[in-house]
């Protein structure tokens, strides 16, 4: 029975430190697992299985979030970049815009002061051929009156200027009485040299003569500034001594003054209804039969070929017959009239303008009256 009881004892102590450690145990566990049975371990760990699984689910939706901020960041960016760039682009459009704006403003206002500038040469180069008109119709006025006057053996007008003659080319020889017609002329400007008419066009004017062939480029016969300056002619001629070729310059004037219209002579048909044309000097009247029609140009000194314009006297027939032939050769039809050595020459030169401004038309006439 003693032995008995501590066995119980002992049995009934065991087992009450049993059940005190696990008593002590369940509070440990029941503390760790925040009061929960022990059975709630493995609802714990259920719930801690459970937190696993939803825990997936969760950082794929923070990924999935991080992945729409970073594509919305990046869709930010490049929208900003875009408008950078489109402000850029449209920025250097409207730089582009402003500068052809200006350029376009410039070539209006350019193009205006051409027209300005064209009207006011138009205006100008009409007023001088209206003054050119005028004027030549009124030398032609003096002249016929002055010849009529001759003819009927009356004394033309007297003007108030001096009746002093002065001629610029003298000669070795006695100067010849200058004729009636021209002498109000005369006196009007002593340059006058001679005049010059071709039926079939608007050739009709006074020639003047001066110490220079530059001065009647841009002068008319009342020593005015004009663009379609005067017939005159070369300097190194003379009408008393009389040199074997007599040059006359004229401008080829669209218009058709002066020797505007001499290239009718291109065409045969206009030759063969105009074969004659008449130059008086200021002392003799004289008729020309057209010789020879040519193109031809001015050279530089050192290119050696027959050069028309200082072809002025000619010192032997054979240097003579050598000019005939040159300008035979160029002519641009045959006339059938070839000059003989002692014959007289008249030879009209203008700009051919259909070629360079070098070039140069002429039409030789030889003296038949």
């Amino acid at each position: 029975m003693t032995t008995t009881g501590p066995d119980r004892k002992s049995t009934y102590g065991g087992s009450s430190a049993s059940r005190s450690s696990a008593g002590r145990s369940g509070v440990s566990r029941s503390v760790m697992t925040g009061g929960r049975p022990a059975a709630g371990r493995t609802g714990s760990a259920g719930a801690a299985s459970g937190r696993g699984n939803v825990g997936r689910p969760v950082s794929g939706t923070v990924g999935g979030r991080l992945q729409a901020e970073t594509a919305k960041e990046k869709a930010s960016l490049e929208t900003t970049e875009e408008k950078k760039r489109r402000e850029m682009i449209d920025r250097a459009a409207r730089a582009e815009l402003r500068k052809r704006e200006k350029r376009r403003r410039i070539l209006i206002a350019l193009c205006a002061v051409a027209a300005v500038l064209s009207l006011g040469y138009y205006a100008l180069y009409q007023y001088f051929g209206y003054r050119t008109d005028a004027s030549s119709e009124n030398w032609a006025a003096i002249k016929e009156e002055a010849r009529q006057s001759a003819a009927s053996n009356k004394k033309p007008a007297k003007t108030e200027e001096s009746e002093e003659v002065v001629v610029h080319k003298t000669g070795a020889r006695e100067i010849p009485d200058v004729l009636e017609e021209y002498q109000p002329l005369l006196l009007r400007n002593a340059s006058l040299i001679g005049w010059i008419t071709i039926d079939g066009t608007n050739i009709d004017y006074p020639v003047m003569q001066t110490s220079n062939n530059d001065y009647y480029l841009d002068h008319n016969f009342n020593q005015e500034y004009d663009k379609n300056g005067c017939i005159f002619m070369d300097c190194n001629c003379d009408v008393v001594d009389r040199s074997t070729n007599l040059i006359l310059y004229g401008h080829h004037m669209k218009s058709g003054k002066m020797f505007g219209s001499l290239d009718n002579y291109r065409s045969e048909s206009f030759y063969r209804d105009h074969k004659e044309f008449t130059f008086d000097t200021i002392y003799e009247h004289g008729v020309y039969a057209v010789a020879y029609v040519f193109r031809s140009q001015i050279y530089t000194e050192d290119e050696i070929t027959f050069k028309y314009y200082q072809f002025i006297n000619a010192n032997s027939e054979m240097e003579f017959n050598s000019n005939m032939q040159a300008m035979a050769e160029m002519s641009l039809y045959t006339t059938g009239i070839t000059p003989k050595w002692g014959d007289q020459l008249v030879t009209l030169s203008t700009c051919d303008q259909a070629t360079s401004s070098e070039a140069r038309f002429v039409v030789v006439g030889v003296k038949i009256m």
